[in-house]
């Protein structure tokens, strides 16, 4: 194997690495909090009607880390010195620091007004990215619009779980 090929190889791997590894870590801090929390106390409350049951976040969550992960090595793998790159990689980050932050205050601290106060800003970081995508990545952009839907949702739901348990 050529030293191009090896460099060329390397820097692949750390691109993936570095979309992958981050959107994992989400992942997995919100597991960590949320799965010993299901039952009793989410459980406990009271939900509105339009409440999946809880065998739906599982699935629907896994596509869209997956569809995070592929629209960040999207941006990461452009030039570095590409304008607005840095922005969009800082949002990203952000938005994800967010997303994990959200399960910690909703399940972690069992208040589903402090999931509130966390997933409002939440959804304008993810706007923001799906913008500052846009400008560099069309596709990495689209790939944004499920889990902006997602956590659309979630807004709604979090604040009629929090409505109707106050």
């Amino acid at each position: 194997m050529t030293t191009a090929i090896r460099s060329g190889f390397g820097r692949s791997l750390s691109l993936a690495l570095a979309a992958i590894l981050p959107v994992v870590a989400a992942s997995l801090a919100g597991q960590y909090v949320t799965f010993p929390n299901l039952t009793p106390w989410y459980a406990s409350l009271a939900k509105p009607s339009f409440n999946p049951p809880n065998a739906v976040f599982g699935p629907v969550w896994t596509v869209l880390y997956i569809l995070m992960a592929f629209a960040a090595w999207r941006i990461l793998r452009l030039a570095p010195f590409m304008r607005h790159r840095r922005m969009a990689l800082a949002l990203f980050y952000g938005q994800l620091g967010l997303n994990a932050l959200w399960s910690f205050a909703f399940f972690g601290a069992h208040s589903p007004l402090l999931g509130l106060v966390v997933i409002i800003p939440l959804l304008a970081m993810i706007v923001a990215t799906i913008a500052t995508f846009r400008r560099l990545d069309a596709v990495a952009a689209w790939c944004l619009v499920p889990y902006l839907a997602w956590v659309s949702f979630a807004t709604v739901l979090n604040a009629s779980v929090w409505w109707l348990n106050a």
